[in-house]
């Protein structure tokens, strides 16, 4: 008995409990069980329920165990019923690994016929989800267990052994760089990989080893000026994108060559030229089409069907055609209607399409240009606002980070931006558990800061809070504490704010400064920390806080003479501005504490720091062949003749 239509039954039926056990017993005759395993293939074919009732009855151990047969058509319907399984979306695909026996039979199975070929490739490219599944074929032999079924009589065959080379090589160096490197019949694969690229082969096959040659560049396997790139991946995937294609060939086509060319900037520029890629993705934009005739019906639910995943492909791939390149960027702003699309994208009601469209407005704000003209003529920083406030992590970094991108100084958008209250979204984010969102956030904190208003400063710092600042200063991640760094830095800039923070934040500022010269840090974190110790000497008042503590003027002066030019230069910049003679002072007055303190002039600062050895090192570095520490030293010695 085989159902042609969906039947769905209730997991009460006792029906399906007999045919599993009948299935089982070894009494039962080989053609009674494989009728068994042929009629519960017929009931997995139904609804999602039918498989749900199917799973809950434990029918894959059975099935497994009858893979141990030695009858071929039993098998056969064994591994036809678990395909049929496992390419169901409620399967869950680990139940393949849960026995690591499974796999290997599996593997030993492939040489029996072309059905058990054709069935096991199939379960093992829907079962192969990660790293971890990849890994465990991978290990199972499944490349030199394949790789011949892509010269097989059967096209199926290939077709699904192709499949499965695709899941595997997906973002996965160890197997791509196998690939490149396993020979059949004396052709490479990359070779047959090639071959199947053909316009005369069919496009499920044409895409599907476009996505094997990707992945396989993508590893390093094969470099990006290859000609089986450069002359057959590149030009097969932008054909996949043309109008003529069926719309889920267009979405697969348009999102493989994204991930292509994604961090290559000749390819970006290949593409971009080619059959006119950029005008022919606006057409991504046209579904569903507007339907009049009743006759149309089926065609406007197709289009409905796939118009989200269109729109998101080609959000994908015009944010990876703008990745590096001014003039691409330009072209794409100038597609029809693109800023708005962009602008409606950000307020989709599907999650995909959000992210896509987010990350095309992150690739096109790298451009100063778009900055200053197209995003502020748009006013696309309210909609990037309101994705801010409530949308899942993923979405949140990449709008995250096109915030970024729209606080830097020459932006347009930078002022508004401040006055919807930024400020506040932007320190919660410093506190996000997600290590991408923290880094975002103090990126952005750092861009505000930079040559801003000592309100918006003081702003930052109130936001942050002086135990947050310890925090983001203590974290395990070198880029948040670099972030950081580099925030300190911009807000202490110029002198009256350099004097005003340290008057009410030194302490601290003073003491996280220590502790990170004191700290195991590589090079570029100790220099950021003693250029920000060389903008805190700048200060008129506030370099009194250096000079009065003694341990930070012998770090300064160890740095000085340290193996690290950088950590050199950036050492002196602190004395410089420590030493610089300056009119009017020897002595200033500053208002810090409600007091006023006095600070001592230039004089004063360089006998003490000539009584610490600091000339001696000067006269040293004035020798050096480095011409920056050289002309440095120099200069600083001169302050001393002054």
């Amino acid at each position: 008995l085989k159902f042609s239509l969906p039947y769905e039954f209730s997991t009460k039926n006792t029906c399906v409990c007999r045919l599993l056990y009948l299935l089982q017993q070894e009494s039962s005759s080989t053609e009674l069980r494989t009728e068994c395993a042929v009629v519960l293939g017929s009931l997995a074919m139904g609804t999602e329920n039918n498989v749900k009732s199917l799973l809950d009855c434990h029918i894959i151990p059975a099935l497994l165990q009858g893979l141990l047969s030695p009858d071929l058509k039993f098998i056969e319907a064994c591994l036809r019923c678990l395909r049929t399984i496992f390419i169901s979306p409620v399967t869950p695909e680990d139940l393949l690994y849960t026995d690591a026996t499974v796999i290997s039979h599996l593997m030993a199975l492939l040489s029996r016929s072309r059905y058990t070929q054709e069935y096991i490739c199939q379960i093992f490219s829907h079962c192969c989800k990660g790293p971890d599944h990849q890994t465990i074929l991978f290990n199972h032999g499944a490349v030199q267990n394949i790789a011949h079924l892509l010269v097989s009589t059967s096209y199926k065959v290939r077709m699904q052994a192709l499949k499965c080379f695709s899941v595997l090589a997906y973002e996965n160096p160890q197997v791509s760089m196998t690939l490149v490197n396993v020979s059949v019949d004396g052709e490479l694969l990359p070779q047959i990989f090639v071959k199947m690229l053909q316009r005369d082969k069919p496009i499920e096959m044409q895409l599907t080893s476009a996505k094997c040659l990707t992945s396989m560049c993508r590893a390093g396997a094969i470099r990006t000026d290859d000609p089986c790139i450069v002359l057959k991946t590149l030009p097969c995937l932008v054909r996949m994108c043309s109008k003529d294609r069926l719309l889920e060939e267009r979405v697969e086509g348009a999102e493989t060559l994204a991930y292509l060319i994604e961090t290559d900037v000749e390819l970006q520029r290949m593409a971009s030229i080619t059959d006119h890629l950029i005008v022919m993705l606006a057409d991504y934009f046209k579904y569903p089409s507007s339907v009049s005739a009743i006759t149309d019906i089926k065609r406007l639910d197709h289009d409905l069907k796939h118009a989200h995943e269109l729109r998101q492909a080609a959000f994908k791939l015009y944010a990876s055609l703008g990745a590096n390149d001014e003039d691409i960027r330009k072209k794409i702003i100038e597609t029809e209607n693109m800023m708005d699309r962009i602008v409606n994208g950000l307020s989709e009601s599907s999650i995909k399409v959000r992210l896509a469209a987010v990350r095309c407005l992150h690739s096109l704000s790298r451009s100063v240009q778009q900055l200053r003209t197209s995003f502020q003529d748009h006013a696309v920083w309210k909609p990037l606002m309101k994705v801010l406030q409530n949308a899942p992590n993923e979405i949140l970094v990449v709008a995250s980070s096109t915030l970024c991108n729209l606080l830097l100084e020459f932006s347009p958008s930078k002022e508004p931006i401040l006055e919807s209250g930024a400020i506040e979204l932007l320190c919660s984010l410093t506190q996000s558990e997600n290590l991408a969102l923290r880094v975002n956030g103090i990126w952005a904190l750092m861009n505000m800061a930079f040559q801003a208003e000592q309100k918006i400063k003081s702003d930052i710092l109130r936001g942050l809070s002086t135990e947050q600042l310890f925090q983001l200063l203590s974290d395990s991640d070198v880029n948040v504490l670099m972030k950081t760094l580099g925030l300190l830095r911009n807000l202490l800039s110029t002198r009256p704010h350099i004097d005003h923070i340290m008057s009410t934040h030194g302490k601290q500022i003073m003491q996280a400064v220590t502790l990170i010269l004191e700290g195991e840090h590589n090079i570029e974190v100790k220099e950021q920390t003693l250029c920000i110790l060389a903008n805190i000497a700048d200060g008129t008042t506030a370099k009194e806080l250096i000079m009065t503590n003694d341990d930070i003027l012998q770090k300064i002066k160890y740095y000085m003479s340290h193996s690290n030019a950088k950590l050199q230069l950036a050492a002196m910049f602190c004395i410089s501005n420590l030493i610089w003679n300056e009119e009017e002072d020897p002595w200033a007055a500053a208002t810090a504490n409600n007091g006023i303190v006095a600070v001592a002039g230039s004089q004063e600062r360089q006998d003490k720091l000539r009584d610490m050895g600091v000339v001696d090192i000067l006269h040293k570095l004035s020798q050096s062949s480095d011409p920056n520490l050289c002309d440095k030293a120099k200069t600083a010695l001169q302050q001393y003749l002054a």
